[in-house]
């Protein structure tokens, strides 16, 4: 109620001071408008009675005396110019007619030509003045232009603003009254119908989840009240039961979060497994003289992948540690090549700056993510693809070890890429979109980067970067 009466107060102030200075503006510019009118009327009854030529040249001859008597009827000053703006003759005692006289500027001359009623109002402040100021031609009985007729104007609003002024002070006492009452109106009622609520407010204010909520024990003489207390005693009674539901709920979406990140890991390392299985299967050759050289590498294979399962039943329970990390110095060229042993696909590249690139970390965790990179490079470029193409390259600078496996596949939609390291977002029809949360979580455990860039139906080109240790 209060916020109203402000704001209406303001509104009819503003209104009102509108309203002043608007009848200010129209007073002042008809009054302009009278004594030019008349001023001119004078004027041409002078000009039609002359015995001097009417040209412009005459001018100060012909006005030489009656243009103060002009402005002593007309009570305004009086300034009469050329046709090229150049002071002719004026009304001011102490103003002398010489060559050091200002004369009207250019663009007053111009508005004057090219207005329809060959006049011109010029607004000016001066001083904290307002000053109105018109220029009109004047023209002999053949309406031919002789000069230019000027007439300063100093608007004068002490009137107006004394009368704004008076009109405030009453405003502000009218208003500053019924302020009072409406305070202490609103102190009665508030004192009166909040009673009831503040007790209610209490009460919702110690309602907890973790706790067991007491109920309203008290009686309203108001309907609306009473109603309120029914409503919150239900909810108390609600918020029991649906406490309760939701410590069991939490409890099964954790069990069935722990399965799915559990599924999800020891799924991983079964896809290299089946493909170096398949691969053994289809290459095998008993007569081959190799034989025991490529059993041996199979063997290796299978017995990584089957120790990052390991470590990952080991470790479950840990998301960011998942699995436990066993570091030591590697070369990263040489394990990123045996991890790409384990794809059939011949448009998979490979290539390396140098032989030898060392660092420190776990073996099976490295694994981890050039697999996980180059199965997700596979899976986006589609099956119909004609020329398809995965590079994965390995180099060193400043920033530390380099890995880039890059795709031509379709992409990554830019209103995903934000969410794309987010665990359990995917854009695939299958898996738990785990897979690059984790291997996230890892490179940074490790001080690493990774980052990618994607262009729609371009591919993509992730950017993982670790540590880097001078051999």
């Amino acid at each position: 109620m209060i916020v109203l009466i402000l704001i209406a107060s303001i509104l009819m102030a503003s209104i009102s001071l509108f309203q002043f200075k608007s009848e200010a503006r129209n007073y002042h510019q008809e009054r302009l408008e009278r004594k030019e009118d008349a001023v001119r009327e004078h004027i041409n009854y002078i000009l039609s009675n002359t015995t001097y030529p009417l040209t412009e040249k005459n001018l100060p001859l012909i006005f030489k005396d009656k243009i103060h008597e002009l402005s002593d009827i007309h009570s305004v000053e009086i300034n009469i110019y050329s046709l090229k703006g150049n002071l002719l003759k004026s009304s001011k005692a102490s103003f002398a007619v010489d060559s050091i006289s200002p004369p009207i500027p250019k663009y007053i001359l111009k508005l004057v030509q090219s207005s329809i009623e060959k006049r011109y109002v010029d607004i000016k402040n001066m001083d904290g003045l307002k000053i109105r100021s018109s220029f009109t031609q004047i023209k002999d009985d053949r309406f031919k232009p002789l000069g230019i007729l000027n007439l300063p104007y100093v608007e004068d609003d002490s009137i107006y603003e004394n009368e704004i002024q008076n009109f405030l002070v009453r405003l502000s006492q009218v208003y500053f009254f019924m302020l009072i009452i409406a305070f202490a109106l609103a102190y009665f009622l508030s004192s009166y119908i909040t009673q009831s609520l503040k007790t209610i407010s209490d009460k919702i204010n110690e309602t907890s989840l973790n706790q067991k909520n007491e109920k309203i024990m008290i009686e309203d003489n108001s309907r609306e009240i009473n109603s309120l207390i029914k409503a919150y005693n239900a909810m108390v009674d609600k918020l029991e039961e649906s406490a309760s539901m939701l410590a069991q709920s939490e409890r099964e979406q954790a069990w069935r979060e722990m399965a799915k990140q559990v599924a999800h890991e020891i799924k991983n390392p079964l896809t290299p497994m089946r493909l170096t299985v398949q691969s053994f299967q289809r290459k095998f050759d008993e007569n081959d003289p190799n034989l025991r050289q490529k059993l041996n590498d199979y063997t290796k294979t299978l017995i990584q992948q089957i120790d990052t399962m390991t470590a990952v039943a080991s470790a479950f329970s840990n998301f960011a540690s998942m699995p436990a990390q066993q570091n030591e110095t590697l070369n990263v060229v040489e394990v990123v090549e045996f991890s790409l042993d384990i794809f059939n696909e011949d448009f998979i590249e490979f290539q390396s700056a140098e032989p030898e690139i060392i660092t420190v970390m776990d073996r099976t965790q490295l694994i981890r993510i050039i697999t996980n990179l180059v199965k997700n490079a596979i899976q986006a470029i589609p099956e119909m693809q004609e020329e398809k193409r995965i590079q994965v390259s390995v180099y060193q600078n400043w920033e530390g070890v380099v890995i880039l496996v890059k795709d031509n596949g379709v992409g990554i939609d830019p209103d995903y890429q934000e969410r794309i390291f987010e665990p359990k977002f995917t854009t695939k029809t299958s898996g738990m979109g785990l897979g690059l949360g984790i291997i996230k979580n890892i490179i940074e455990n490790y001080k690493g980067t990774i980052t990618f860039e994607s262009e729609s139906y371009k591919g993509t080109t992730f950017k993982v970067t670790l540590p880097r240790i001078n051999p």
